[in-house]
């Protein structure tokens, strides 16, 4: 483990991953709600997805949102596929920071995007290209990098392996995801000692850096605690989602991603700078709310943060 660090990256994911298996709403909800979260101060969103409408309905109007935030400066927007005809329809709607799912496990990789775990690491190459000729960056996210619903455990070496011939076609930077959110801090450490081993250095630092990002759900309730260890482990970027939304569609089980909003208050608590305004988090969270029309999964949310007085018990009244 390293010594705390000054600042982490947040990125948010509540308009992507956090709607993804929410009946769809309009895309003028969504813009409400992506206006709350450029209030927030977070520099970091995942704005769309570029996926099948009919295996995701909720992303079918991914090229409108692409074309609102490509009017909104100050923001690094990014939206995420699953193929090259994804990284295709992304570039052409003007995003340039594209994140490319691989699923480590190939039960995973069926149910997600139709075909095995090497034919989607194979196609890192082809999604570089695009991305890369139009002056994009990529980023290779490994989903199901600790357990499967469909596989069970996943191998840390497995996860490592696919990481590293992720970055030898062409990858930018890397991100693991817990998708059904089962992992612990311990294992967090595990795997990305593992991963670190295989990469020889470059994601610490070295004469070659490349940025690990980590992405986890909190199903079990331990998606907080896994955040922080990351974070201990030298992950110096983390997803969230505000309000707490979340889950894969193609993941059994899969809930929320850790909220937004608990994660700034951890790390505001820690002495870690995050640049994102606790208050106006929730004042977004209140948004989703209104847009999904159900509870939030988020305890902050509930409970306010520690200056917000609880509501007294009746019978106080």
């Amino acid at each position: 483990m390293t010594q705390l660090p000054s600042h982490v990256d947040i990125r948010e994911v509540g308009p992507r991953d956090g709607l993804q298996i929410e009946a769809p709403i309009s895309t003028a909800g969504k813009i409400r709600l992506l206006q709350a979260l450029v209030a927030t101060g977070v520099r970091r969103i995942e704005a769309t997805a570029f996926v099948s409408p009919r295996a995701v309905p909720a992303m079918a109007d991914a090229e409108r949102i692409a074309e609102y935030v490509g009017t909104v400066p100050g923001v690094d927007w990014s939206g995420l596929v699953a193929s090259p005809n994804g990284a295709t329809r992304a570039i052409g709607s003007g995003l340039r920071t594209i994140e490319y799912v691989v699923s480590a496990a190939d039960g995973h990789s069926w149910a997600n995007a139709r075909r095995s775990t090497q034919d989607a690491v194979d196609a890192v190459a082809e999604v570089a290209r695009i991305v890369h000729d139009a002056g994009g960056r990529l980023e290779v996210i490994i989903a199901t990098a600790w357990d499967c619903p469909f596989d069970g455990p996943t191998d840390p070496q497995r996860t490592a392996a696919i990481a590293t011939r992720a970055l030898e076609l062409g990858a930018d930077q890397l991100c693991f995801g817990d998708t059904i959110g089962t992992t612990t801090p311990a294992r967090v450490w595990r795997l990305l000692d593992a991963v670190r081993a295989a990469l020889g250095g470059r994601g610490d630092g070295g004469a070659d850096p490349v940025p690990l990002g980590a992405h986890f759900h909190n199903t079990r309730g331990t998606g907080i605690a896994s955040a922080f260890a990351a974070v201990q482990a030298g992950i110096r970027q983390l997803d969230a989602s505000v309000g707490g939304l979340g889950g894969c569609p193609f993941a059994p089980g899969a809930s929320g991603n850790i909220a937004t909003e608990e994660l700034v208050y951890l790390l505001d608590d820690a002495g870690i700078s995050t640049g994102v305004d606790l208050d106006a988090v929730l004042a977004a969270a209140a948004v989703a709310r209104e847009l999904v029309g159900h509870p939030l999964e988020s305890n902050l949310f509930r409970a306010g943060g520690r200056n917000r007085p609880r509501p007294a018990p009746a019978g106080d009244r």
